[in-house]
Order: structure tokens, then C-alpha cells, then sequence
């Protein structure tokens, strides 16, 4: 229900201000997001993190703990096909025991603890959000990972961590908001040791997106705003990126275009199911929490402002179920690298 919703907002920090954070995150995101387009200096940092400070609880409330999407097949559940996916990455990159590997961007530590679980190697989680980490490293302890699991506080873009501490790096869906491939690529090539590979689910423009269409300009526009995302990148642009920092490319794939049959990513975002988390998912369901958030800001519940938080995430998921129906967009493009030993 949206009063859980709202009680988790009440309690998540003392003065959490959703209206004035909101208002100043959209002001931060669009300087940002322009002088990174100029290619000068921006606090692209600093914007994301106060991102995710306002909807960490939203994406858990409607999402779990697994921010991201998946294939899937019929039959099979949303939250399954997530597992899947995260374990399917861990396969392409040969994680076991004895492993050390770096999650950069882990959010709250879903897939992390579920790939470290599955593949028995050991995972330090790179984020720059402490409320976030905080949840992770509790969660962490309940489920009796912390031999296994550890975390670092600091940007993905500067690591404290030596050169080649890691066997593999691997990402999903979070490199997409780095400034630009680059450098966050460089910095993962420094973070390999020789022979080392790097996997990940990468949001991307596709072939099909036409820069001069206003609809695709305006979708791809919610998607960055409502995602904090500064860029999107298409998959050429990705592909080269890797190359140009030294990395040999072992194999670049969407895996949203599946044999056989299959759900798209961004059916959870339309409505499937009869779950209550799937409900909250969908367009429905995403609708009556917005609309409940207002009476519970109305009633002093709801933090003034969690509506149009909620507003703006809803901006972006009708975007995504947009680019998707239109096949503009993907957020699993597959990459798979290795550093040269």
C-alpha cells in the first residue's frame, strides 16, 4: 500500500525533503545534463546521488531490490526472470570461488548478493549513495553474505581501489549513468587484472532511433530525466568506447530480441500478472500510488513532494514502455570484454 510507501519516506531521514529535493534535483539534472553535452565540467555526481536518495524507496516499493529489467519467458514469474538474468551474467563471465570481482553501481545489493550467492566468488559493491549502502550492508548481514560481500563508498568514475585488484567487473544497467563510456570504461580497464573480464547489461539507443523524429527526442528526453541519465548512448558508440580503451571485445549482444517466444522487458511497466508488486509495476498501479501519495501529503502522511517523485518516475516508465513497443531503446545490451594479459 502507498502508506507503507509513505511511512518508509517519513523514516528514511530526519528532514527528508522531497518537494525541495525533487525541484532541486530536475534544476541539477538539466545543468548538468547540458554541460555535459558542451563537454565541460558539471556536477553530474552529486545530482545523481541526490537522485537516488528521492526514489530508492520507490524503486524497492514497486521494483524489489533488483533494479533492473530482464528477458522472459512465458511462465515465468517477473522476479525469476530477474535471478536469471543476473545468474546469466555471472556464467558469461566465468565468476567461482577464489574470485574477487567489483559491482560498480550496485544499488541496494539485490544482484550482487544473488551473484555471489550463485557463483561463490567474492563481490565488493562500488556505490556513491550511502542510504542506499546502508540498506545494502544490512541486508547483506540478514541474509549471511559477509564473507562473501563488501562494499566501497565512492564515485565508479574514481575507485578506491589499486590498479588490477580485480578478477572481473561487471555492471547492470548502471554504467548508463556515467557521464560519458570513456571514462567509465577506463576506469574499469584500470581496475582488471591482465586477462581480467568485464560484463554488463547496457542501456542503449538502437538503430532504429532517428535523431531528427520528435517523438523519439521526446521519449528518449523522459527517459534521461526521469533516470538521471545525462546520456544514452547507442551501440555503436559503446562498442567503440570499449576498443578505444584497450579492452578486446569478446562479444556485444541486445538481449531483448529473444528466439522463440518471450515477454518483453517492458511488459511490467504495461501491467502483467496478479501479484500486488506486480500491480504497483503497472500503469494502474502506478497511477493510484501518485494519486494516493497526494491525499497522504494532503493528510501530512506523505512527505510534501512524493507525488510528483512519483510523477516524474512514471514520466520515465511510460517513456521506456514507449521505446520498447517502438524498439528505440534497450536496456540489455550485453557487453562482454576482456583486458589483454
Amino acid at each position: 500500500m502507498p502508506v507503507n510507501l509513505s511511512r518508509d519516506l517519513k523514516h528514511k531521514q530526519d528532514g527528508f525533503g522531497a518537494e525541495r529535493n525533487i525541484h532541486e534535483y530536475e534544476e541539477g539534472f538539466r545543468v548538468a545534463r547540458d554541460a555535459v553535452a558542451e563537454n565541460e565540467d558539471s556536477d553530474d555526481r552529486m545530482v545523481s546521488v541526490l537522485y537516488y536518495d528521492l526514489v530508492t524507496d520507490f524503486y524497492e516499493y514497486g521494483w524489489g531490490r533488483s533494479f533492473h529489467f530482464a528477458p522472459r519467458v512465458p511462465g515465468e514469474s517477473f522476479e525469476a526472470s530477474l535471478v536469471r538474468h543476473e545468474r546469466y551474467l555471472a556464467r558469461v563471465l566465468g565468476l567461482e570461488p577464489g574470485m574477487v570481482v567489483a559491482d560498480v553501481g550496485c544499488g541496494v545489493g539485490g544482484p550482487l548478493m544473488e551473484i555471489a550467492r550463485y557463483s561463490g566468488a567474492r563481490i565488493v559493491g562500488v556505490n556513491s549513495n550511502a542510504y542506499q549502502l546502508a540498506r545494502a550492508r544490512e541486508r547483506t548481514v540478514e541474509a549471511g553474505l559477509t564473507h562473501l560481500v563488501e562494499f566501497l563508498q565512492c564515485d565508479f568514475l574514481n575507485v578506491d581501489a589499486a590498479d588490477e585488484s580485480f578478477d572481473a567487473v561487471y555492471d547492470i544497467e548502471a554504467t548508463c549513468h556515467a557521464p560519458d563510456k570513456l571514462s567509465i570504461y577506463s576506469e574499469i580497464f584500470r581496475l582488471l587484472k591482465p586477462g581480467g573480464r568485464f560484463g554488463g547489461y547496457q542501456y542503449c539507443l538502437t538503430d532504429r532511433f532517428d535523431a531528427n523524429d520528435p517523438q523519439h527526442l521526446r521519449i528518449k528526453a523522459d527517459i534521461q530525466l526521469g533516470g538521471s541519465l545525462f546520456v544514452i548512448d547507442d551501440t555503436h558508440t559503446v562498442d567503440q568506447a570499449l576498443r578505444s580503451v584497450g579492452f578486446e571485445v569478446l562479444e556485444v549482444r541486445d538481449l531483448s530480441i529473444q528466439n522463440g517466444p518471450s515477454i518483453p522487458w517492458y511488459q511490467p511497466l504495461i501491467g502483467s500478472g496478479l501479484s500486488l508488486t506486480g500491480f504497483r509495476r503497472s500503469r494502474i498501479g502506478r497511477w493510484v500510488t501518485r494519486n494516493s501519495l497526494r491525499s497522504l501529503e494532503a493528510l501530512h502522511i506523505a512527505p510534501q513532494g512524493s507525488a510528483r517523485v512519483a510523477a516524474t518516475l512514471d514520466l520515465c516508465a511510460e517513456a521506456l514502455a514507449e521505446a520498447g513497443r517502438l524498439g528505440i531503446f534497450t536496456p540489455m545490451y550485453l557487453v562482454h570484454a576482456r583486458k589483454p594479459a
